[in-house]
């Protein structure tokens, strides 16, 4: 009895009210750790210590500066890179400046349509191996799991996507860096892009919009350019670009309408970029654009925030009614 005692209590003890025993957490879990100024020596001969044990790793580029953060990340794939962040005290952000502001409008079809009329196509790199990934899949789903044979089509159906991202990541950077030194100001607007997906799935997925935001932002903060998003509600599609008139509703299969005060006719995506283009002018205060109501008439210069920020963003009041977000990527107008 008292060893049938004792397991009960033992269990009551691990399992009280439908409770489980602690378990381990698994490796594969995190893809990755930092470490910050310490754990870590590198040696010479392309070797690191991390710890009590060295490792060999390639060098892609000569380090130099003071090392600030060490980073280890694993891919899909099992494989380890390291990225290190270096502080070299030099200041290499390249200023030119060529006077020029533009607006662009992000389409399904078109991927952004600039108030210039040029239009810029998206290469749709998921679309172009679509072929190539559902016979990876298949490949993966026939074979017996837990198998070394299952493994090894996993890992293949992982370059594929890999590859793709890759390639859509180099073209962002090439197109944010022709962007950037095109224009000094780039004028967005805010778009809901979870919203979209919903609406549109595997589209939006594809086009990767809000990663090439995060990487127009940092090639301007580098250039000391500058991005503008516009209120997220204002209807640049609906509004004319000629005379301002606004449309009670535009049906999102009408690709093109006369504007009714005016008789212009506008194109959808060329009409949305024009719009966004003045209001963000009129938002840094570089023009007059009474009929765009979300516009604020802000008393600044474009150069003007290149304050010491303290933590991630600095908000600032004006009188004009509207809460301005200096980050250090961008900013942001909200009305208050």
């Amino acid at each position: 009895m008292s060893a049938i005692a004792l397991t009960i209590d033992e269990t009551s003890f691990w399992t009280p009210k439908g409770a489980r025993p602690p378990g381990f957490k698994k490796v594969k879990k995190y893809k990755s750790f930092t470490l910050k100024q310490a754990g870590y020596k590198f040696l010479g001969g392309n070797r690191i210590k991390i710890g009590n044990r060295t490792y060999q790793y390639w060098n892609s580029k000569k380090i130099e500066g003071t090392v600030k953060t060490l980073t280890i990340k694993r891919t899909s794939l099992g494989e380890l890179f390291l990225v290190v962040v270096v502080d070299d005290g030099s200041n290499p952000d390249i200023q030119v400046k060529t006077g020029r502001i533009a607006g662009f409008d992000f389409g399904l079809k078109t991927f952004l349509t600039c108030s210039d009329g040029i239009k810029i196509e998206s290469p749709q790199f998921f679309k172009q191996s679509l072929n190539d990934i559902k016979k990876a899949g298949r490949q993966h789903s026939k074979k017996l799991k837990g198998s070394s044979n299952r493994e090894r089509a996993r890992k293949n159906l992982v370059r594929k996507y890999e590859d793709i991202s890759n390639r859509r990541r180099d073209w962002f950077w090439k197109l944010a860096h022709d962007l950037t030194d095109k224009f000094d100001i780039l004028c967005f607007e805010t778009l809901n892009l979870k919203g979209m997906q919903r609406l549109w799935g595997r589209k939006i997925s594809e086009l990767a919009f809000g990663e090439f935001l995060q990487i127009l932002e940092w090639v301007a903060k580098k250039k000391k350019k500058l991005v503008v998003f516009i209120d997220q509600w204002y209807p640049s599609s609906k509004t004319c670009s000629s005379c301002g008139h606004v449309l009670e509703s535009l049906d999102l299969s009408i690709r093109e309408w006369r504007c009714p005060s005016c008789q212009s006719v506008n194109g959808r995506d060329d009409n949305a970029s024009k719009n966004i283009c003045a209001v963000g002018a009129s938002t840094v205060g570089l023009g007059d654009v009474s009929r765009a109501t979300p516009a604020l008439q802000l008393l600044f210069e474009p150069r003007i925030p290149a304050i010491k920020l303290r933590g991630v963003c600095q908000k600032l009041f004006y009188g004009s009614g509207a809460t301005i977000y200096f980050s250090r990527t961008a900013f942001q107008t909200k009305y208050a």
